[in-house]
């Protein structure tokens, strides 16, 4: 059973987790999703960081048509604004699919194009080598989804996820619909995050119904920007209402205004390893990497929420850092 904890118990630096010892980085397959605005960017940024110092080989992918995630990941502004997305990216997409995006209906292209290359022509190093791949919208405007371009992309996250020796994590939108199976073939675990609002919940529902009907092997939740455990228990209340999940585990993580001061770059919290932000933020990844962080069974009495979850679960209590 996982015990609960809150951001002000256990005080002190935390130098972040120690990675199980069986761990293999390509167990390591990562879905981050979430309504736009929940912070799930900076959390991808910071997982990819603390992985790669941890000494992983990490691979983060930018699949969100904001294209926020080199910034977060603290790449120059300038580097960050030159770079082309896998789905705009003309001359790749016809080489790979045999036809050119945009040329109207009736198109005949390779459905499985042979895109082992992808991370080798078109990857960067991100601060703490970080490998990063920005894959654009997934959507075209009246294109449909019948389309080269989302042949190609649906193709990079099934060679992406066969990768060995690499950590990887995809910060995404709301919805995988547009992959397909693709995610289902290799990723292991989705990060549902949300805020303490109605909208980010439910945005959440939805994202972790989709992850599952996926066969996505385990569905996490996190609800960030956590000022005080009543927005927690707002969160949970709103989650039991719209309908209970199975979620795997569930976490919170504190807000943190040096985030909002200093954004994009997730830089700043870096160098505070034992802030509430990154000590939540660590177990996250302890949680994802299959190694626990075990805390006193007596935190759960803290919140009558967590207790009642308790109740109803049994020993498949979420696991709340």
């Amino acid at each position: 059973m996982c015990d609960a904890t809150h951001e002000n118990e256990h005080p002190g630096h935390h130098d972040g987790p120690v990675l199980a010892k069986n761990a293999r980085p390509e167990d390591f397959r990562v879905v981050i999703t979430g309504k736009g605005g929940v912070g799930k960017t900076s959390l991808a940024a910071l997982l990819s960081r603390l992985l790669a110092r941890q000494s992983w080989r990490v691979l983060a992918l930018d699949a969100d048509p904001q294209m926020n995630l080199p910034y977060a990941l603290g790449l120059p502004a300038g580097e960050a604004r030159a770079l082309v997305p896998l789905s705009e990216n003309a001359d790749y997409v016809e080489e790979k699919t045999g036809a050119r995006p945009g040329e109207g209906w009736g198109l005949f292209f390779r459905l499985n194009p042979d895109v082992d290359d992808v991370v080798e022509r078109f990857g960067v190093v991100a601060p703490d080598a970080v490998r990063l791949l920005v894959m654009g919208n997934t959507v075209q405007p009246a294109a449909g989804c019948l389309c080269p371009e989302n042949a190609l992309l649906a193709a990079v996250v099934n060679a992406i996820a066969l990768r060995q020796d690499e950590a990887i994590l995809m910060d995404t939108q709301a919805g995988f619909e547009h992959f397909g199976r693709a995610l289902a073939r290799g990723f292991l675990h989705a990060v549902v995050v949300t805020d303490p609002t109605f909208n980010g919940v439910q945005a959440a529902l939805h994202a972790a119904r989709l992850a599952r009907d996926l066969d996505i092997g385990a569905v996490h939740l996190v609800v960030n920007g956590v000022r005080d455990h009543g927005d927690f228990d707002q969160a949970m209340r709103r989650l039991e209402k719209e309908g209970h999940f199975p979620f795997g585990s569930i976490h919170q993580v504190p807000y943190d205004d040096r985030l909002r001061v200093c954004e994009p770059s997730v830089e700043p919290v870096l160098s505070d390893m034992g802030s509430p932000l990154m000590r939540a933020v660590t177990g996250l990844l302890a949680t994802l990497t299959g190694n626990d962080i075990a805390l006193p069974e007596s935190d759960h009495a803290f919140d009558p929420v967590i207790r009642q979850i308790a109740e109803e679960w049994g020993d498949k209590l979420p696991c709340v850092s």
